[in-house]
């Protein structure tokens, strides 16, 4: 559809934009990004016509734009620019059916009932109906980006040109002017083009993304390969995290502000209080978790962590709800809190402290063993009993995600350990348990002071953990099955 080839071009004798090539498929959104003055508006300007360029070609459908008359491109090119600060006081209805002045012929142009047609659908398309008799100066910002496109669109163009079109909206209208050009390139093969501040907006809605510095291209790809943290960090100058989106195989750029020297806030065993209803720590400031707790579950970020003690008859249909609300009486807050329950004895838990080479972990272990299961043979059981093995792992200092899966590896294999050397059996299957059914995990880091990147048994830090939970959990079964009456 759009082939631009060895293009260079700007103002005068000053050159904006330099030896620069891509190309758009029909039916592609293609997004430009860059910092200001990177020459994105530049470019826009060379792609519409309005400014000519200096060296190289522009093709729109095969052919050069040279050789299409102003009429016919302004047919083919619709443009959305930066709203103007100035404008003429034309009702939205009017200002709408500017876009069908290209098509429109004879000395005196009249719009004919297709025009009218044509002019109703995108402002239906566009939620701009109700305000067609409006003055376009009485407009607020997004209501006057939203007028401006359906302008553009009612020229039915095959190349839409956008300028940061989703300046100016909220964000519920960001992601339905988006939603909406999504549908329109898969429905209609509308090809557009667009420039972008928003790099996560331009990484979810674009099929190719080119990325300009100094009018020249650093990427042209997909999101997963321009989206790339030391190249984004080059050209923007600022510290940035790369995340995956939760719901799509799509890139998200995290910007990582700046902060002032903290004070290095380090857990200890003294902060974990242990009494017969619950072991809780409320930490002075919040650290990063993985867990599979029934609260506060994935990766997170939470400053109290809770193992509470239930009734071995504890039967609940929605435990999750039950447990928020057991929270909430209790004076924690949910949205800060990992919570966790056992049948387990609290004050059997057992919390450890280790340390070495200058890398310190909290550990604590709660372990009821009725409910043990060998994985192996799990799918000979069919219903659940009550009996877990809770696991804390608490970290000073900072993972990589890396890191923490590998920690959630070390501590399973160490338990996995503990319960094999402690004969401790699947009463199903008669072999060797690895565990119960309704384990849970916390692994929760300070994100302050030595960074881990690693956290498996070669490591300092993995030894710690591999450690402290097999001399934990060896700890808890033994006091479960003194408590219990077998030694």
């Amino acid at each position: 559809m759009l082939q631009v080839k060895n293009i260079s071009g700007g103002y005068q004798e000053r050159k904006i934009i330099e030896n620069l090539s891509f190309s758009v498929k029909k039916g592609e959104i293609f997004g430009i990004l860059g910092p200001n003055g990177s020459g994105k508006t530049t470019l826009l300007k060379m792609i519409s016509g309005i400014l000519p360029v200096k060296s190289g070609t522009i093709e729109l459908a095969g052919k050069p734009l040279s050789a299409y008359s102003p009429k016919k491109l302004a047919q083919n090119i619709a443009s959305l620019p930066q709203i103007p600060t100035q404008m003429f006081d034309y009702t939205v209805w009017e200002t709408v059916a500017l876009g069908r002045y290209p098509f429109q012929t004879g000395f005196f142009k009249r719009l004919t009932g297709e025009d009218e047609q044509i002019i109703q659908k995108t402002m239906e398309q566009t939620n701009i109906s109700h305000l067609k008799n409006k003055a376009i100066n009485e407009l607020s910002g997004g209501e006057k980006q939203r007028v401006f496109l359906a302008q553009a669109l009612a020229q039915n163009p095959v190349l839409l040109l956008l300028d940061e079109p989703t300046n100016h909206l909220d964000i519920s209208h960001q992601k339905i002017m988006l939603d909406q050009l999504k549908n329109w390139t898969q429905s209609n093969g509308l090809t557009v083009v667009s420039i972008f501040h928003d790099l996560n907006l331009a990484s979810l809605y674009c099929d190719k993304l080119l990325l300009l510095k100094d009018g020249k291209a650093v990427a042209v790809d997909n999101s997963s390969v321009v989206m790339n943290e030391k190249t984004i960090e080059q050209v923007y100058g600022v510290s940035i995290v790369k995340q995956s989106h939760p719901e799509l195989a799509r890139p998200q750029m995290l910007i990582i502000p700046e902060q002032k020297q903290e004070e290095t806030y380090k857990v200890t065993k003294r902060d974990i209080v242990q009494t017969k209803e619950l072991i809780y720590l409320k930490a002075a400031s919040p650290l990063k978790t993985l867990s599979s707790a029934i609260i506060g579950g994935g990766f997170g970020w939470h400053s109290t962590f809770v193992n509470r003690h239930v009734d071995k008859s504890y039967n609940c249909q929605d435990s999750r709800s039950e447990m928020a609300d057991f929270l909430q009486k209790n004076g924690f807050d949910q949205h800060a809190t990992v919570a966790m329950m056992t049948a387990a004895c609290l004050e059997d838990g057992v919390v450890s402290e280790l340390e070495a080479e200058g890398v310190s972990v909290v550990i604590v272990v709660t372990a009821g063993l009725s409910n043990a299961v060998d994985a192996a043979n799990s799918i000979k059981r069919n219903g659940i009993a009550s009996g877990t093995i809770n696991t804390w792992i608490l970290i000073n200092g900072r993972l990589s995600d890396q890191a923490f899966i590998e920690s959630v590896m070390t501590a399973t294999e160490a338990k996995t350990k503990a319960l094999a050397d402690e004969k401790v059996l699947d009463p199903v299957s008669n072999t060797i348990a690895t565990g119960t059914s309704t384990d849970s995990i916390l692994v929760a880091a300070t994100q302050k002071g030595i960074f881990h990147q690693n956290a498996g048994t070669i490591t300092t830090l993995g030894r710690l953990i591999g450690r402290g939970v097999y001399e934990s959990t060896i700890q808890a079964i033994q006091l479960n099955q003194k408590r219990r009456g077998r030694t």
